[in-house]
């Protein structure tokens, strides 16, 4: 799952990202990368580490709903949560 939002410029600054990518990793558990920085410019990037589907996306739309508070948009959405099964 990636979410990818911006938030438009101030001034003469350029606008900025912040991503958000959910992703399985190789022994059963997910990761959580996070990049924010200035458009067109090499960002700062965080992972996180969850043993848990439920717990890394509660994660995920946490940092989103606080970003969106800070005056980011969301640009597009690509993915989806893995069905019950998996």
């Amino acid at each position: 799952m990636r979410i990818y939002m911006q938030r438009q410029p101030e001034g003469q600054k350029a606008a900025r990202y912040f991503q958000l990518v959910l992703h399985e990793d190789l022994i059963e558990g997910w990761h959580l990368l996070v990049e924010h920085g200035m458009q067109g410019s090499a960002g700062r990037v965080r992972r996180e580490h969850f043993d848990a589907w439920d717990e890394a996306l509660d994660q995920l739309m946490k940092i989103r709903d606080l970003q969106i508070k800070r005056g980011y948009r969301v640009m597009y959405v690509q993915g989806e949560a893995p069905s019950k099964g998996e």
